[in-house]
């Protein structure tokens, strides 16, 4: 019984590729030096898959950035304003379209699908000359092959790539993507000819979208590209992958009857429902990749279940035609559960990070085969029974409280209105009021501070010294700047997920459970294993030791309940829903005793509430309401001159905008600049918005300076569609990513911007 593996993450055990790409981006070392570090990190990689007896082991998952982005190169659709003029696209071009530079800015990036991992969402039009620009996927099969590990190269599907894609700045928005088939199908063409001529026997095209809910003519479009590649294909072993949720019935019977494909991946994780259109018909003799052992969460595999899930499906496919795969890539866990030296033995044993998912699917392969790990299988099923009974996974006080809340909708007594109203006699702050979204850099010193003291290497008393002056620094910035509502700059926390929920009960923390949000940006996401609640205050004493060093306002900032959720490895065992009123109870209880700090505007950042949303549209309405209500639970309890702030980033927010209405903000700050202000397009349509709004200005994932002229232009074009009484300057996000010698200046021509659109007004 054969195995597969459908990605795995980039970053290495230690985040290597991080670090050596910020290096090379602050030009403390070479390309030469970036690709070595890459290069063992996929040596490393295909061996240890190989070593495990995984069979079909993928090459090309590996990215310097997201593997959209590399597909933008292959196919050479740079846009112009990066100044390509041809030929194998080089770092400085690649990293450009990824993170702008001093002139130009970034291409948009956003969430993939419903995870916490982002692309760079290619921008296409009539008049883009696709050409074959980067030879990367041969490359990466030849390096491997050279290594004596045989691969599959992985491509992302023509057809996803291009519903993927937005019609460039210029081009119509109505323009059909789809109409650039043709072309972008003449590149893969002479893609597909240098992986056979290297000696590749297998090729898998990632085409996720056919999980999304397609209409009639783009499920027609699958047909016509395989059809179209069906004679370079000839001769290869062409498997389509699919993931992250279950396939519509109408997009099953298009790819199982697509032209010249071996082979069909299904995520049987999160697409349970695919089993019945499995069970229903197959086609004959075709492969069938089963994905049993989860691709984006911890938890050990129910080696059992997946077994018998296995085996009834052996009886529909045929023996020899069933491969053991994960649900989805493995980039969307942590590496290595041997890096974690500080997890209790008991936890540890119902954790399996990429590393060991890799032994699960060979384990299962080979129980399929007739050679079942008797040792390994049970000591698999005590860990199954000893999650399930442990005591410290129930908390009955707990899931009490958050059961009687769903007998009423939490909505504060007085519309937003009102609440405004009060809020500015209150803080009487100007029109077009400053903030920013949170967090400042963080700088190596302040890094080397927490370091420290989690290593007991400073007292408490110089931890708490040495931030007292991080946050004075920031706060005296903020009045030079004369930002009007002003924040403590988090220099307290390295991620805004981990920091709450190292003070929660019902979280697990990890030393090196690393995952990439985007480029070298990665997360460490706290493991959610039983029932959460709030022992003591989390952020009160920071928010009061910065407001005594300013009389103008000072947020208190906090994670929202479903971005906690999101931004987790959650438990699997109960309803998602459960688990997030759970956590929304916590936080109300940190808004209510910041205010009784004197805390008059406090955020709760739902940066990640888009991101939630099912891929399914019969599944979003559900999703949203527990979402929007378990936010509303959070300040419910709240004064009215008590003025709540709301940060949402790096979605697609328009399809739900009613939704954000209805969590009842006072304000919210919302990513705009690098999506192109797509989201003013929702105001233009008629949508009315009564709350405060801040549209993002600038994109702070740039190192680019803004100038005061192209903010303010911004401004203006926000005024063209929101009322001036509602809206908010600030940046599209949190600035910790980035340089003080790059936030000043920002924050400074931000700032001007304000005050220049504030003179024209008043004129």
């Amino acid at each position: 019984m054969a195995s597969h593996i459908v990605g795995y993450p980039r970053m290495g055990p230690k985040r290597e590729l991080k670090f050596a790409l910020e290096s090379f981006w602050d030009g403390k070392s070479s390309a030469e030096d970036l690709q070595k570090v890459a290069a063992d990190l996929r040596a490393s990689i295909w061996k240890q898959m190989a070593n495990a007896g995984i069979k079909y082991i993928p090459s090309n998952t590996f990215s310097y950035y997201d593997q959209v982005l590399d597909a933008t190169a292959t196919l050479g659709a740079v846009p112009q304003r990066y100044g390509w003029t041809g030929g194998e696209i080089g770092f400085d071009t690649y990293f450009s379209m990824a993170r702008g530079n001093a002139t130009v800015p970034a291409m948009e990036m956003t969430k993939w699908f419903d995870t916490n991992y982002h692309f760079i969402v290619p921008e296409l039009g009539p008049d883009v000359n696709f050409t074959y620009s980067s030879h990367k996927a041969v490359d990466e099969y030849k390096e491997a092959k050279a290594l004596g590990v045989d691969t599959v190269p992985v491509l992302v599907g023509p057809v996803t790539y291009l519903l993927l894609s937005k019609p460039a700045k210029g081009v119509e928005k109505t323009f059909n993507l789809l109409s650039l088939l043709p072309k972008v199908l003449a590149v893969y063409k002479e893609v597909i000819a240098d992986l056979k001529a290297a000696g590749a026997s297998w090729i898998q095209f990632d085409e996720p979208t056919l999980v999304l809910d397609l209409e009639s003519h783009k499920l027609q479009a699958f047909t016509d590209a395989y059809a179209e590649l069906a004679p370079a294909l000839s001769g290869l072993n062409v498997l389509i992958e699919t993931y992250f949720a279950d396939v519509p019935a109408a997009a099953y019977k298009t790819l199982t009857s697509l032209n010249g494909v071996t082979a069909y991946g299904f995520d049987l994780v999160r697409g349970t429902k695919t089993l019945d259109l499995i069970k229903g018909g197959f086609p004959s003799g075709k492969y069938l990749f089963a994905g049993v052992v989860d691709g984006r969460n911890i938890w050990a595999n129910d080696l059992a279940s997946s077994l018998a899930t296995l085996q009834g499906l052996e009886g529909i496919v045929g023996k020899d035609n069933l491969v053991v795969s994960t649900s989805s890539s493995l980039l969307h866990t942590a590496v290595d559960l041997v890096n974690e030296t500080k997890l209790d033995d008991e936890i540890k044993s119902w954790l399996a990070f990429a590393a060991q998912k890799i032994v699960e699917v060979n384990a299962l392969a080979k129980a399929l085969s007739g050679n079942k790990d008797e040792a390994f299988f049970s000591a698999n099923a005590a860990a199954q029974a000893s999650r399930k009974s442990s005591p410290r996974v129930t908390n009955e006080a707990v899931q009490k409280a958050a059961a009687a809340l769903k007998g009423s909708d939490h909505r504060r007594a007085t519309n937003v209105s009102a609440r405004l109203d009060a809020q500015q006699k209150k803080l009487n702050l100007p029109i077009l009021p400053t903030t920013t979204i949170g967090s400042f850099p963080q700088t190596v010193e302040l890094r080397r501070v927490r370091r420290e003291f989690k290593a007991n290497k400073i007292s408490e008393e110089e931890y708490v010294k040495s931030i007292k002056e991080e946050i004075h620094k920031v706060v005296q910035l903020q009045e030079e700047l004369d930002i009007d509502v002003l924040v403590h700059g988090e220099p307290e926390r390295n991620d805004m997920v981990e920091y709450f929920g190292e003070q929660l009960s019902g979280f697990a923390f990890t030393v090196n459970g690393w995952v990439q949000s985007y480029g070298s940006r990665c997360v460490k996401p706290p493991i959610i294993y039983g029932d959460v609640s709030r022992p003591k205050p989390m952020t009160v004493f920071w928010s009061s030791v910065a407001q005594s060093f300013t009389k103008r306002p000072m947020k208190g900032m906090l994670t929202g309940p479903v971005t906690i959720l999101n931004w987790s490895f959650v438990r699997n065992d109960q309803p998602r829903s459960e688990t997030t009123y759970q956590i929304a109870l916590a936080i109300k209880d940190e808004v209510e005793d910041l205010e009784k700090a004197g805390i008059t505007v406090i955020q709760i950042d739902e940066a990640a509430l888009r991101e939630g949303l099912p891929l399914r549209k019969s599944e979003q309405a559900d999703y949203l309401d527990w979402a929007v209500h378990s936010f509303r639970i959070t300040n419910v309890g709240v004064q009215d001159t008590t003025q709540i702030h709301t940060h949402m980033c790096y979605s697609n927010f328009n399809d739900i905008i009613h939704s954000i209405i209805n969590m009842d903000a006072d304000v919210i700050t919302i990513e705009n600049s690098r999506s192109d202000e797509k989201l003013l397009s929702v105001f233009r349509e008629g949508v009315k918005y009564g709350a405060g709004i801040g549209p993002g200005v600038y994109d702070i994932h740039s190192p680019r300076i803004p100038p005061t002229e192209e903010i303010a232009d911004r401004i203006n074009k926000m005024l063209a569609v929101l009322e001036k009484n509602i809206l908010w300057v600030n940046p599209d996000c949190g600035l910790k990513t980035r340089k003080y010698t790059e936030v000043k200046p920002a924050l400074t021509n931000m700032v001007a911007a304000a005050k220049l659109i504030r003179n024209e007004l008043a004129k």
